[in-house]
């Protein structure tokens, strides 16, 4: 028999003893209990000032408390979607304050995990206002894969209509399950899919998962899996995927396009065809297919309305804040039984030197290419503004890798391009990865990608270069990967940055032997900064083996030390 629905306005309101709301390594979680933490979040944070307030947790069930605590609180929450210096640093412009798992650093201005006090059992009790689904507001941010990530208003009533279309379309076929989940609920698909839909519908809530065997491992009774295209692009062979097709009821994937031949490797060792959901986060969920390896058309779900003007997909739903209709930059066909398919994006279009370049178009073209497995084109700003492909290879890719090189395959992917498009119009710089840079939901945000074409280490200026000694300089250019969170208000070159290009700089100028044995008289006497010019000073004893480096610059000695290579006197 199906548990009791509660709207998401009623969740601490009408709480249940007999309702598990969670599942953890220390035992189930009740209703009765999740609202005692739900108390302590409320009263911690109604004591303090402000009104909005970013919330960050690891684990599901202690984001839940904290959120409905905050909703209660009268506070409008912010999804901080990681704790990286830049988005720390970005978040700090625009809310009051931080509520979780925050590092140190953040200081006064976060409110860290607290002990549950005694008094929030009892302070649970009484009366519990159904909380204002207009007033009661949450702001999510975009992915990031097209651009800078944006911040999306969200009102409690936008939300509940989405979990009741949810759980409209899948409802039955979920139910009684406890839900499982490789997303995180800091982004919109982990947060409906992982913690509101299941308050919502009395299914338990289980830790999230990252490895295969752990998810396994968790699968006892029926079980929900949400995850996203990532993931089931990468289900290994020889685990006990027969334990997976016993307990799992349902399989949902969202976040980007699942690949035909993923989908139907995932729906043969799960025992359950993916089940994608399609949507946004300004749009929230627009509709849904089960994919098993078909071009299947996408169904709208309840309360969706959609279009095609102008060849765009342009939507209408209770999952938006009002009823107009909202443009989206999906290109869509309908298809003849009432839904769409979807036919690529329209808002990837970039200008390079005056021309316009389709970058979705380009990584159509780029994934034709049988070494190709996936890839990505971002435009690079620069003295020069030129294109950059990020490239998965195929297991043909790979082979070819070994008995070609990389030189060779990139020049036929160039050339493999060519009859479509110019030189200008073709991607100038490369990397080959062992897969896509992903964020917690899957998703390849453009911060990411761009981060892979960032020079690890400057380049140097050779002054000098002999047999036995060697100097050079390099400028510490800001922009340099290596200066990312050390620190963030604070950058400075790090000692093992410096260490590294010693022995990188002096492999450039001498025959160094392969292996490294120790370090010696190594010192570091001050830190170097962004934006200064530093030399440095090799001198290569072949006798001994030992590498001797000094770094210098007009403010005087940064670090000095020896570099002991096998071969050399222990």
């Amino acid at each position: 028999m199906a548990t009791e629905w509660l709207g998401l306005a009623e969740v601490a309101t009408r709480a249940r003893a007999e309702r598990t709301v969670a599942r953890t390594a220390s035992g189930p979680i009740d209703h009765i209990a999740l609202r005692a933490r739900i108390a302590m979040w409320r009263d911690a944070l109604a004591a303090r000032e402000g009104v909005r307030w970013a919330l960050h947790f690891e684990e599901s069930t202690d984001f839940a408390a904290a959120l409905y605590g905050a909703w209660h609180a009268g506070k409008e929450v912010v999804l901080c979607t990681d704790v990286l210096p830049e988005t720390l640093a970005r978040l700090a412009q625009g809310v009051h304050g931080l509520a979780g798992d925050f590092p140190p650093r953040c200081g006064a201005l976060a409110l860290h995990r607290e002990p549950l006090p005694d008094h929030a059992t009892r302070s649970s009790t009484g009366i519990w206002p159904v909380l204002d689904r207009q007033a009661t507001r949450l702001v999510i941010h975009t992915s990031g894969s097209t651009g800078e990530p944006a911040a999306i208003g969200k009102a409690l009533f936008q939300l509940d209509h989405e979990v009741a279309a949810l759980e409209h379309a899948f409802g039955a076929q979920v139910d009684g399950a406890t839900v499982l989940g490789t997303v995180s609920h800091q982004h919109i698909y982990g947060l409906l899919f992982r913690v509101l839909w299941p308050l919502a519908a009395g299914r338990p809530i289980a830790s999230r998962g990252f490895f295969h065997e752990a998810l396994l491992a968790a699968m006892e009774g029926p079980t929900v899996l949400v995850t996203s295209p990532a993931h089931l692009k990468r289900l290994p062979e020889g685990l006990d995927w027969a334990h997976a097709r016993k307990h799992l009821r349902a399989v949902f994937s969202s976040g980007g396009a699942l690949d035909a031949e993923a989908a139907a490797q995932a729906a043969l060792r799960l025992g359950q065809a993916p089940i994608e959901v399609y949507g946004s986060s300004e749009t929230g969920g627009v509709a849904w297919r089960r994919s098993d390896g078909s071009d299947a058309a996408w169904t709208p779900l309840r309360g969706v309305r959609w279009r095609s003007h102008e060849g765009h997909l342009e939507v209408t739903s209770p999952h938006l804040p009002d009823d107009a209709w909202h443009r989206t930059a999906d290109l869509v066909e309908p298809d003849p039984h009432g839904g769409f398919r979807l036919c690529g994006r329209a808002d990837r279009i970039v200008k390079v030197e005056e021309r316009r370049v389709s970058l979705t178009a380009l990584e159509h073209a780029l994934a034709t290419h049988p070494a190709v497995a996936e890839a990505r084109v971002v435009l690079l700003q620069g003295a020069r503004i030129e294109l950059g492909g990020v490239i998965v290879p195929s297991a043909e890719g790979i082979r070819r890798l070994a008995a070609e090189g990389r030189r060779a395959l990139l020049r036929e992917l160039g050339q493999h391009l060519a009859s479509r498009q110019d030189a200008v119009t073709r991607p100038r710089r490369w990397r080959l990865v062992d897969a896509l840079p992903a964020d917690a939901q899957g998703k390849n945000p453009q911060a990411r990608l761009l981060a892979l074409f960032r020079p690890p280490r400057p380049e140097p200026t050779w002054l000098t270069r002999g047999e036995e000694s060697a100097e050079l300089e390099v400028e510490l250019d800001p922009a340099l990967a290596v200066f990312d969170g050390h620190f963030p208000q604070f950058p400075i070159l790090p000692g093992v940055a410096q260490l590294d290009w010693a022995i990188r700089f002096g492999r450039e100028a001498f025959a160094l032997p392969p292996r490294v044995i120790r370090l010696e008289s190594l010192k570091f006497q001050q830190v170097a900064l962004p934006g200064e010019r530093v030399r440095f000073q090799l001198q290569w004893r072949g006798d001994s083996r030992t590498l001797g480096f000094r770094i210098e610059s007009a403010r005087g000695t940064h670090a000095s030390g020896r570099v002991l290579f096998e071969g050399g006197k222990a």
